[in-house]
């Protein structure tokens, strides 16, 4: 072939099955060939500049029943294959660092194409891609002398704001914990609210005033102290609408994390927000292969998306409840939205928060399912076990299971609050749940075995309060509340209420973590929680509650989850991931020290996560964030077994440690990738790195934030590890 030829095929496409493609440099010299299968695309990027290593290739379709895209990174030769595409017309884009969006070229599966990547013309230009914390990460921070704040008469931090790390906690785990900070939504400020401005911290007045969600910033606003949060996100969105630039700059994709192959489908709709998807068992994650992923929209709607990735379609199902006086989101105070104008588009019942899929199959939810004033069951007098010991008033949220095969839900009334939930690894199938904030206190569960042989939820569910064996007699005796001093005779109830649960793979204990006070509001540390039930856990459950070092700079837990060896992993909004292994402890574990958390701190590993540090910050950490964390106990992704995983919603990615180093696998599509967990799944033992995946959806609440703004839908995202770049 002459290299005419040779240059003229390697421009656009071929059309042969399993085509070796042999691109030419502009120097004459020959790049390594790519092979592809009838449903693949692939090719080498180039610009001027040679062979692009490290960019992403997007491929995307409106022509399936949904949208679909998928995503992979070029090798180090600049070739890239994306493997396993539906029959459709694709338009195929490149990515990257350093880059602009490449023009749009159109494609099929069985082709190959070359593609010329567009070196930005300039580093506002490149800018615009870098993940969320590397612009939020220009916000100036209050100095730790600032703190404890002075008031409305002196530095505008409440005095209730006690430390630097309190303002930063609260920045994450309450403002970044909904919608990405750094996203271009937010660091732009929109022209509705700027135009009847003095100036940019009224326009942030209004900005925060907007929509549904305007109560959970007020109550944020307040922590901080509003006028001074308000000329604080002002500095910073005039500093960026007048030029300034991210000080630091994120590296292209290396290793393992070019391996990475990302399939994404719409569901729900523009108006919906989801906070959870699941698709398997956690014990067993082969239930449900090749099955439907099912969502949680929270307060947006009480319909529950529904995707088949087989087939490529979504659709939703809708929630019930109980009482027609349920709250509405519609009920919430709302503003004039730049998005939405007046029009409120939450009209959620059910609060729907977290799924968690059975050995069944059936799909159990944390959900609102009647007002929150508690039945008389659960209630001081009542002659319920767990009342008798802790009644409980309200519940927020309460539980509900659907059944796929049998298009059925149950709506179960518990008195404790809901928020995650986790089944046990015994033969009462429990299923334990968090209350969220420390004020509520206790753990509570179901016994689903019991639930469903019977049907009696009274019966089938009981909570108990967090007591820590102060007296340190190994049992659980009378104790004194969390207002009184320690008694030598007597136990202690502590108010450490679980947000993340998660029981332990390797004996009965459960494990938890407490929110630090920027979520909380509540002004004491987050902790790592631990409770053994006992034989009656009402009146036998012991709680160990442990504290990182004060050294390690660690600071407001997220998350948890455990390895199949049972060793505790949580990601910190210091900017931290940390494993907690409690068989290295060697002091005891009870008696009076106990009750501060901090008599274990060899069992601690930290690692800081990539990215900047906020600018004028002297601890350790960083500005990334993470609203969660998953153990990939049985290698699902492909990096291999317990590997732990942190949602890090700054870094716009999902954060690995493998051996003691990370790999960071960023979702450059749409940008502001941002969610709440994840899900790993087996739909094919014997099918290699094509069998397994991990799962997850859209986390924020404004996902008209983001790249495509009012347009943009939830995404449900599909992430495998394939061995190479070009594996297919």
């Amino acid at each position: 072939m002459s290299r005419k030829n040779v240059r003229a095929t390697a421009a656009v496409i071929g059309v042969a099955t399993y085509l070796v493609v042999i691109p030419m440099r502009s120097n004459g010299q020959q790049l390594a060939s790519v092979q592809i299968g009838a449903h693949d695309l692939g090719g080498v990027v180039s610009s001027p500049n040679g062979p692009e290593a490290g960019v992403w290739v997007i491929a995307e379709t409106t022509d399936l029943p949904t949208k679909f895209t998928k995503i992979v990174v070029t090798d180090d030769q600049g070739r890239f294959v994306i493997p396993e595409l539906p029959k459709a017309n694709y338009s195929v884009w490149v990515r990257g660092y350093g880059l602009v969006d490449s023009q749009k070229v159109q494609s099929e599966p069985g082709k190959t194409l070359n593609l010329t990547a567009t070196i930005a013309p300039d580093a506002a230009a490149a800018a615009e891609y870098y993940p969320a914390m590397y612009w939020y990460s220009m916000m100036k921070i209050p100095a730790k002398s600032e703190f404890p704040g002075t008031g409305d008469g002196g530095n505008g931090i409440p005095e209730t704001m006690k430390s630097q790390h309190a303002w930063i906690d609260t920045i994450k785990n309450s403002c970044q914990s909904c919608h990405s900070i750094g996203s271009k939504g937010v660091r732009t400020i929109p022209e509705i609210f700027l135009k009847d401005s003095k100036d940019s911290a009224e326009a942030w007045a209004r900005r925060t005033q907007a929509g549904q969600g305007m109560t959970n910033m007020a109550l944020t606003l307040g922590r901080l102290g509003p006028e001074k949060a308000y000329h604080l996100f002002a500095d910073w969105t005039d500093r960026i609408a007048a030029g300034e630039l991210p000080f630091d700059k994120p590296t292209r994709p290396q290793g393992a994390a070019r391996n990475v192959v990302i399939t994404e489908w719409d569901w729900a709709s523009n108006k919906i927000y989801l906070h959870d998807a699941v698709s398997t068992d956690k014990r067993n994650p082969t239930v449900n292969a090749n099955g439907y992923i099912y969502g949680s929209p929270e307060e947006s709607t009480d319909l529950v998306p529904v995707l088949d990735p087989v087939h490529n379609k979504a659709w939703t199902i809708k929630h019930p409840y109980l009482d027609p006086k349920t709250p509405s989101s519609l009920d919430l105070p709302k503003g004039t939205s730049a998005y939405w104008g007046d029009e409120p588009i939450w009209d959620g019942h059910t609060s729907i928060h977290n799924p968690m899929m059975d050995e069944r199959g059936r799909v159990w939810f944390t959900a609102r399912i009647r007002p929150a004033a508690n039945p008389s069951f659960c209630l001081q007098g009542s002659d319920h076990p767990s009342a008798k010991v802790m009644p409980i008033k309200e519940s927020g949220r309460q539980l509900s299971v659907y059944d796929p095969k049998t298009d059925k839900w149950s709506l179960i009334n518990t008195c404790f609050n809901t928020h995650h939930l986790y089944f046990g690894h015994d033969k009462n199938n429990t299923l334990w749940t968090s209350a969220v904030l420390p004020q509520l206190g206790v753990l509570g569960w179901l016994n689903t075995a019991l639930y469903d042989e019977t049907g009696d939820e009274q019966k089938a569910q009981g909570w108990t309060p967090l007591v820590v064996d102060t007296n340190g007699n190994g049992k659980r005796d009378e104790y004194v509340e969390p207002n009184q001093p320690l008694d030598p005779t007597k136990d202690k109830r502590v108010l450490v209420g679980f947000y993340a649960v998660q029981p332990s793979p390797v004996d009965d204990s459960v494990w938890g973590q407490s929110m630090d006070v920027g979520f909380s509001r509540f002004e004491q540390p987050g902790y790592i929680i631990r409770v053994v039930p006992g034989p009656n856990p009402s009146q036998t459950a012991l709680t160990e509650i442990y504290l990182p070092p004060d050294e390690s700079g660690a600071y407001g837990p997220r998350g948890i989850d455990l390895t199949t060896e049972g060793v505790v992993w949580t990601a910190f909004s210091s900017g931290h991931m940390a494993s907690f292994d409690r068989r290295k402890c060697k002091g005891p574990l009870n008696g009076p020290e106990a009750i501060t958390g901090k008599q274990c701190p060899e069992g601690w590993t930290l690692y800081r996560m990539p990215g900047p540090q906020f600018k004028d910050v002297t601890d350790p950490g960083s500005a990334n964030h993470a609203y969660y964390i998953w153990v990939d106990r049985y290698n699902t992704l492909g990096l291999g077994p317990n590997v732990p995983i942190a949602e890090t919603n700054g870094g716009e990615s999902l954060l690995a440690i493998v051996d003691g180093k990370f790999v960071d696998i960023r979702v450059p599509y749409p940008m502001g990738f941002f969610t709440k967990n994840v899900d790993g799944r087996v739909d094919d033992p014997n099918g290699g790195w094509k069998g397994r995946a991990l799962w997850t959806t859209s986390g924020t609440r404004a996902v008209f934030h983001n790249e495509g703004g009012t347009q943009n839908q939830p995404k449900v995202y599909k992430i495998q590890v394939r061995p190479d770049p070009l594996a297919h």
